[in-house]
């Protein structure tokens, strides 16, 4: 499939995807949404990829939310047939096994927000505002904003933003726990880069069992949860990884992490 809408490139084991849409200020339209999701399943595909970066052309926005245009168009069931495209193909990012980090250089608005809060982590740069103003338009969020932020936030914090379809800027965001790390744009995927080539260094097993652990703890009880991670620190034992990790540990040198799923 050739990619119109988005920018997809892989090097040193990171995947980019970068929305490609700058004169929309990268809204989500189908088109792009099919490409995206082209993209996520073959980094589901492939092995050698341990991380993937999102981030949006140009220096105004990641994504500004779902195209207008488009949007504008729909009746009742049609709306339900995006909606439900877009919350499946996010999910599927949700879902990937390996660490996703968001890099929003500019507007998160609407589906951009819910795109980057479907992502293991968030920097932003200084100029980067998040909102879901949907609200403003008659409408809610229809991507899992109603559901992923409160989650992160918590539910009063969450209605404030939803309620009100107010745009937090960076700064703000970082506050109430939405962002990790605000930098000067001009630093963004430096820093990004930096963070993704240092996850990537790590053993592939370990990175599964702990995203998995964490994301599947997060909807049970502790003891469950607890019970989670015993089986995926036991899973992780019985790699290569662990053998070399702890070896490099007691011979003082750099671990050289293979990354097999063996």
């Amino acid at each position: 499939m050739s990619y119109e809408n988005i920018i997809f490139e892989t090097q040193d084991k990171i995947a980019k995807i970068t929305f490609n849409r700058p004169k929309a200020l990268n809204a989500l339209n189908a088109d792009l949404l099919d490409e995206f999701s082209n993209a996520l399943d073959k980094i589901a595909g492939d092995e050698d990829i341990r991380v993937l970066v999102l981030t949006g052309a140009g220096e105004k926005s990641f994504v500004a939310g779902a195209d207008i245009t488009e949007l504008a168009a729909f009746n009742a069931l049609q709306a339900k047939v995006f909606a439900q495209k877009g919350q499946n193909i996010i999910s599927k990012l949700q879902s990937l096994s390996i660490p996703v980090i968001a890099a929003v250089n500019g507007f998160a608005l609407g589906g951009g927000s819910e795109m980057a809060l479907a992502c293991d982590f968030i920097y932003a740069s200084e100029n980067a505002m998040f909102g879901l103003p949907e609200i403003t338009l008659g409408i809610i969020p229809g991507f899992g904003g109603t559901q992923r932020l409160p989650r992160l936030i918590g539910a009063n914090m969450a209605k404030e933003m939803i309620f009100t379809g107010k745009m937090l800027p960076a700064a703000e965001a970082r506050e109430i726990g939405i962002v990790n790390k605000v930098v000067a744009l001009e630093n963004l995927m430096a820093d990004v880069m930096k963070t993704a080539k240092s996850i990537a260094a790590k053993g592939k097993v370990s990175l599964r069992a702990a995203k998995q652990a964490v994301n599947r703890g997060l909807n049970v009880d502790l003891a469950t949860g607890l019970d989670i991670e015993c089986d995926a620190f036991s899973i992780c034992m019985a790699s290569e990884d662990s053998k070399e990790g702890t070896s490099a540990f007691l011979e003082k040198r750099k671990p050289e992490f293979k990354g097999n799923l063996k």
